[in-house]
Protein backbone atom coordinates (compact mmCIF):
# COMPACT_ATOMS: atom_id res chain seq x y z
CA UNK A 1 0.00 0.00 0.00
CA UNK A 2 1.57 3.56 -0.80
CA UNK A 3 2.62 6.00 2.01
CA UNK A 4 -0.21 8.73 1.56
CA UNK A 5 2.22 11.08 3.10
CA UNK A 6 5.18 9.90 0.68
CA UNK A 7 1.95 10.54 -2.29
CA UNK A 8 1.61 14.22 -1.36
CA UNK A 9 4.95 14.48 -1.10
CA UNK A 10 5.65 13.72 -4.60
CA UNK A 11 2.28 15.50 -5.63
CA UNK A 12 3.65 18.87 -4.17
CA UNK A 13 7.28 18.20 -6.07
CA UNK A 14 5.43 17.73 -9.07
CA UNK A 15 3.38 20.95 -8.49
CA UNK A 16 6.63 22.77 -7.56
CA UNK A 17 8.17 21.59 -10.97
CA UNK A 18 5.13 22.88 -12.73
CA UNK A 19 5.37 26.17 -11.04
CA UNK A 20 9.28 26.29 -11.55
CA UNK A 21 8.90 25.93 -15.30
CA UNK A 22 5.85 28.25 -15.76
CA UNK A 23 8.07 30.66 -13.77
CA UNK A 24 11.06 29.91 -16.40
CA UNK A 25 9.23 29.90 -19.45
CA UNK A 26 6.06 31.52 -19.07
CA UNK A 27 7.00 34.40 -16.64
CA UNK A 28 4.06 33.62 -14.72
CA UNK A 29 4.52 34.30 -10.39
CA UNK A 30 6.35 30.35 -9.32
CA UNK A 31 2.42 31.08 -7.02
CA UNK A 32 0.16 31.29 -10.11
CA UNK A 33 1.98 27.68 -11.29
CA UNK A 34 2.17 25.98 -8.06
CA UNK A 35 -2.25 26.64 -7.77
CA UNK A 36 -2.73 25.91 -11.75
CA UNK A 37 -0.13 23.02 -10.97
CA UNK A 38 -1.90 22.04 -7.68
CA UNK A 39 -5.62 22.26 -9.80
CA UNK A 40 -4.09 20.00 -11.94
CA UNK A 41 -3.60 17.19 -9.96
CA UNK A 42 -5.76 17.48 -6.66
CA UNK A 43 -8.96 15.65 -5.43
CA UNK A 44 -11.91 16.41 -5.71
CA UNK A 45 -10.95 18.37 -8.73
CA UNK A 46 -13.13 21.50 -6.81
CA UNK A 47 -11.34 23.26 -4.41
CA UNK A 48 -11.59 26.62 -2.14
CA UNK A 49 -9.23 29.29 -1.90
CA UNK A 50 -8.88 27.96 1.30
CA UNK A 51 -8.23 24.37 0.26
CA UNK A 52 -5.59 25.29 -1.86
CA UNK A 53 -3.75 27.67 -0.14
CA UNK A 54 -3.46 25.32 2.82
CA UNK A 55 -2.15 22.30 0.20
CA UNK A 56 0.69 24.43 -1.47
CA UNK A 57 1.50 26.32 1.23
CA UNK A 58 0.68 30.12 0.04
CA UNK A 59 -0.78 32.73 1.93
CA UNK A 60 -4.78 33.03 1.76
CA UNK A 61 -4.35 36.54 0.79
CA UNK A 62 -2.56 35.74 -2.48
CA UNK A 63 -4.88 33.02 -3.63
CA UNK A 64 -7.87 36.26 -4.71
CA UNK A 65 -5.27 37.58 -7.13
CA UNK A 66 -3.76 34.60 -8.84
CA UNK A 67 -6.87 33.29 -9.06
CA UNK A 68 -8.43 36.05 -10.95
CA UNK A 69 -5.12 35.63 -13.31
CA UNK A 70 -5.48 32.23 -13.82
CA UNK A 71 -9.61 32.35 -14.50
CA UNK A 72 -8.70 35.33 -17.10
CA UNK A 73 -5.65 33.67 -19.13
CA UNK A 74 -8.83 30.79 -19.40
CA UNK A 75 -7.28 28.16 -17.21
CA UNK A 76 -9.73 28.41 -14.13
CA UNK A 77 -13.33 28.74 -13.57
CA UNK A 78 -15.19 29.96 -10.62
CA UNK A 79 -17.65 27.64 -9.62
CA UNK A 80 -20.53 27.95 -6.80
CA UNK A 81 -23.25 26.13 -5.07
CA UNK A 82 -26.37 26.82 -3.95
CA UNK A 83 -26.73 27.61 -0.38
CA UNK A 84 -23.07 27.68 0.44
CA UNK A 85 -20.80 30.72 0.30
CA UNK A 86 -17.82 29.49 -0.63
CA UNK A 87 -16.66 29.43 -4.32
CA UNK A 88 -14.37 26.95 -5.45
CA UNK A 89 -12.34 26.75 -8.46
CA UNK A 90 -11.88 24.02 -10.84
CA UNK A 91 -9.39 23.48 -14.39
CA UNK A 92 -11.38 24.28 -17.46
CA UNK A 93 -11.61 21.41 -19.23
CA UNK A 94 -10.17 22.65 -22.59
CA UNK A 95 -7.86 24.86 -21.04
CA UNK A 96 -5.19 24.09 -22.97
CA UNK A 97 -6.95 24.05 -25.91
CA UNK A 98 -7.87 27.04 -25.32
CA UNK A 99 -4.09 27.99 -24.56
CA UNK A 100 -2.82 26.75 -28.45
CA UNK A 101 -5.53 28.61 -29.64
CA UNK A 102 -4.36 31.80 -28.21
CA UNK A 103 -0.95 31.12 -29.01
CA UNK A 104 -1.95 30.07 -32.48
CA UNK A 105 -3.91 33.80 -32.56
CA UNK A 106 -0.17 35.28 -31.46
CA UNK A 107 1.53 33.60 -34.28
CA UNK A 108 -0.64 34.36 -36.77
CA UNK A 109 -0.41 38.02 -35.79
CA UNK A 110 3.26 38.17 -35.97
CA UNK A 111 3.17 36.31 -39.30
CA UNK A 112 1.44 39.40 -40.44
CA UNK A 113 3.84 41.91 -38.96
CA UNK A 114 6.18 40.26 -40.83
CA UNK A 115 4.28 40.49 -43.91
CA UNK A 116 3.84 43.99 -43.51
CA UNK A 117 7.08 43.80 -43.21
CA UNK A 118 8.11 41.98 -46.55
CA UNK A 119 5.95 44.56 -48.39
CA UNK A 120 7.31 47.25 -47.00
CA UNK A 121 11.16 45.96 -47.91
CA UNK A 122 10.35 44.41 -51.24
CA UNK A 123 13.34 42.52 -52.47
CA UNK A 124 15.91 44.75 -50.27
CA UNK A 125 18.71 41.67 -49.52
CA UNK A 126 19.92 41.15 -46.26
CA UNK A 127 17.34 42.66 -43.87
CA UNK A 128 14.32 41.81 -46.21
CA UNK A 129 15.64 37.63 -45.96
CA UNK A 130 15.87 37.74 -41.94
CA UNK A 131 11.98 39.39 -41.99
CA UNK A 132 11.29 36.46 -44.70
CA UNK A 133 12.52 33.60 -42.56
CA UNK A 134 10.70 34.78 -39.42
CA UNK A 135 7.37 34.78 -41.83
CA UNK A 136 8.15 31.22 -42.85
CA UNK A 137 8.80 29.85 -39.32
CA UNK A 138 5.91 31.58 -37.49
CA UNK A 139 3.73 30.32 -40.84
CA UNK A 140 5.40 26.86 -40.43
CA UNK A 141 4.87 26.73 -36.80
CA UNK A 142 1.46 28.11 -36.91
CA UNK A 143 -0.06 25.15 -38.96
CA UNK A 144 1.72 22.53 -36.81
CA UNK A 145 -0.01 23.44 -34.23
CA UNK A 146 -3.27 24.86 -35.96
CA UNK A 147 -2.85 20.50 -37.11
CA UNK A 148 -2.01 19.19 -33.18
CA UNK A 149 -5.45 20.94 -32.39
CA UNK A 150 -7.12 18.91 -34.82
CA UNK A 151 -6.10 15.97 -33.81
CA UNK A 152 -4.01 12.97 -35.56
CA UNK A 153 -4.45 12.12 -39.03
CA UNK A 154 -7.06 8.79 -39.67
CA UNK A 155 -5.08 6.02 -41.62
CA UNK A 156 -6.81 7.31 -44.42
CA UNK A 157 -5.47 11.09 -44.16
CA UNK A 158 -8.78 12.50 -42.46
CA UNK A 159 -8.86 14.17 -39.11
Amino acid sequence: MADPQSERERLLAWVERMANHLSEVDGLPPITGRILGWLMVCEPAEQSAGEIAAAIGASRGSMTTNLRQLSALGFVQRVTRPGRRTAHYRLVEDAWDVVVQRQIAALGAFRAIASDGIDLLGAAPGRSQRVRDAHEVFGRLEETLAAGLRGPAAPDGRR
